[in-house]
């Protein structure tokens, strides 16, 4: 256990600052970031070049070195050795809070468990800032950012998050956003979702609509630009599988037992996907895949 009084005098070690960066807008940097990025001895950076631009336009003049994810082990070893020796260090990254989708994550790791005091910057950040304008609710959230680039794991994640009544906030390139709307409405229906762009800069942008008509939108533009941020609607219909009837049945069985209520085959699919939140043509081909490969029952 260990607790940390962050501003107590006396520290042996250096202590890590987390800093956080505009996302666009220069004005959203902070009085308290530029003293503090003025006043540590290094500051860390995911692209030098990036952050010298930063640097400049404020007249900070603090050494400046290279952390990022290709190097983040041996960096992060050499970070860690200076504020073990009482360097005071500043994290940035490219834009917005560190250690939020970037390898600062495992720098703060390794500082905490080095017993090395973390002192947040706080100040911009794409999510919250979409989330607050996005209209969805906001009492409950799931930050996830960037889903998984190989398209099995991106499924598996997506399925895992579809019952989840939070509003759920990702992050997605220009050239990956239209496929990741199109495998999110297959996995959690048509939901109401808000597409954030370019936030704090002077072409900001926010597209809202149900999951098929932002998708249908983009794909109508010449040319898709900017770092999105998605708030996706929860699952209002979720519950737990001790409350459903059907929880402990499969996809064949669910169907059958509304077939054996009365109801024909494609009524049946119609209410078992509306059960389930997944898309009719899902259960329709899970349905069929399992009556010619019935699953072991031993």
């Amino acid at each position: 256990m260990f607790v940390q009084k962050s501003f107590a005098e006396g520290h042996e070690k250096g202590t890590l600052y987390l800093v956080a960066t505009p996302i666009g807008n220069l004005e959203d940097m902070t009085m308290r970031a530029i003293r503090t990025l003025r006043e540590v001895d290094v500051i860390a950076a995911e692209d030098t070049r990036q952050t010298r631009k930063l640097l400049t336009h404020f007249q900070i003049e603090t050494r400046l070195i290279s952390y990022h994810e290709h190097n983040k082990f041996a960096s992060g070893q050499e970070i860690i050795r200076l504020l073990n020796e009482g360097t005071s260090l500043a994290l940035v990254s490219d834009a917005g809070l560190p250690a939020i989708s970037d390898p600062g994550e495992d720098l703060v790791r390794e500082a905490a468990a080095h017993r090395i005091p973390i002192v947040p910057v706080p100040g911009a950040n794409a999510g919250l800032s979409a989330l607050i304008v996005s209209g969805l609710s906001t009492e409950c959230f799931v930050f996830r950012g960037f889903l998984p680039r190989d398209k099995k794991d991106r499924k598996a994640e997506l399925e895992r998050l579809n019952t989840y009544r939070e509003t759920l906030i990702f992050y997605e390139s220009p050239h990956r956003i239209t496929k990741t709307l199109k495998e999110m409405e297959e996995t959690f229906g048509n939901r109401s979702v808000v597409l954030g762009r370019e936030l704090t800069k002077r072409y900001e942008e926010f597209v809202r609509g149900t999951i098929r008509e932002t998708r249908e939108f983009l794909e109508n533009q010449e040319e898709i630009r900017g770092e999105f941020t998605v708030i996706v609607e929860g699952n209002n219909k979720a519950e737990s599988d001790e409350e459903k009837w059907w929880g402990e049945m499969d996809i064949i069985t669910h169907v059958d037992m509304y077939i054996a209520q009365g109801k024909s085959k494609k009524e049946a699919l119609k209410q078992t996907a509306e059960d389930r939140s997944l898309p009719k043509r899902e259960v329709y081909n899970r349905y069929h895949q399992e009556e010619k490969h019935p699953p072991s029952r031993s």
